[in-house]
């Protein structure tokens, strides 16, 4: 390469890496960039969610609910239940335990399903009482944290009270309906 060319290639080069330093040095004395005390943004919910909670309506307990219970509308609605459970006297477990006589059954009781980690130590000593099924069917994820039920649940009341009205007549001896 002749030395001319070269002397022309470098300091084109010098006076570019002049110009861009020289800019980053004004640029800098212009804007004072300041470094937050904590890093990261700070996200509020806890308002929402109150005023979420504030404004849902007050459900009616569900004593009430089954008092007025449609069984035939619970048999139907119970059809999406079937792939995972089965409501036969004696009935396999599926995906899900066999829910033959569940209501005031003791929870983790089927012997011989492998209920979750979280099922057994929530229902360690309790029973599928009424109150239970009902906030269990609601979400069954926010009922008993870690659970492995992947149903979303239901969230009319009048769709949860007549299924488990339907499931109370699963049973030779049907437990007896909650006071209103």
């Amino acid at each position: 390469m002749d030395t001319p060319n070269f002397n022309t290639i470098a300091m084109g080069f010098l006076f570019t890496l002049f110009i861009v330093l020289g800019l980053n040095f004004v640029s800098e004395l212009a804007f004072h960039p300041e470094a937050p005390e904590v890093s990261g943004y700070q996200i509020e919910v806890a308002e929402t969610a109150s005023a979420a909670a504030e404004d849902a309506p007050e459900e009616e307990p569900i004593g009430v609910l089954l008092a007025s219970a449609d069984i035939g509308a619970g048999e139907k609605l119970i059809k999406r239940c079937v792939a995972c459970h089965s409501f036969e006297d004696g009935g396999a477990n599926k995906v899900g335990p066999q829910l033959w006589d569940i209501v005031n059954r003791d929870m983790g009781a089927v012997s011989s399903f492998g209920y979750s980690g979280a099922l057994e130590e929530y229902g360690a000593g309790k029973q599928w009482t009424y109150e239970e099924l009902d906030g269990f069917l609601k979400k069954p994820n926010a009922w008993i944290k870690g659970t492995a039920m992947g149903f979303a649940g239901l969230k009319k009341p009048d769709d949860r009270a007549n299924i488990i009205a339907y499931m109370r007549t699963l049973s030779a001896n049907p437990a007896p309906l909650p006071a209103q």
